[in-house]
């Protein structure tokens, strides 16, 4: 038996890499980086800092392996459901829309409603469509 059949038969059953095990990668990756520049400095506090992160990097690569070679699946699917969310919040926050040199949006005052406007206009009258209230804003 090969070693490729092996490591198949052994991960049989067993949750694997997600994009949750590969962030945590990236994180005890950096930790470990700033773990190894703070070791560097010979000054005792900077030196605790790089103790504790180096303990910081040892327990995050013990959690990807845990993760990795888990059989509860469920609880892995959970965790990587709730890092998904938490992936897209934050990536909501930097998102660019395509046309955001061309219009800008503003809230209605009275409804919130998202209105898209043509940038510079000037200061123009804006009427909400939901509620039809008017607004007058600087694009």
């Amino acid at each position: 038996m090969r070693f490729r059949d092996r490591l198949a038969n052994f991960m049989n059953g067993r949750y694997g890499v997600d994009k949750f095990n590969r962030f945590l990668m990236i994180v005890s990756f950096a930790t470990m980086l700033i773990a190894f520049i703070t070791g560097l400095i010979p000054v005792f506090p900077v030196r605790i800092v790089s103790w504790v992160f180096w303990g910081l990097t040892i327990a995050l690569i013990a959690y990807e392996y845990f993760r990795m070679f888990s059989k509860n699946i469920s609880a892995r699917v959970k965790e990587s459901y709730w890092y998904e969310r938490m992936y897209n919040k934050v990536r909501g926050i930097f998102k660019v829309r395509p046309d955001h040199k061309t219009h800008k949006i503003f809230r209605c005052p009275n409804c919130a409603q998202k209105i898209r406007v043509p940038r510079n206009k000037g200061k123009i009258c804006i009427k909400c469509p939901k509620c039809r209230i008017e607004f007058i804003k600087k694009t």
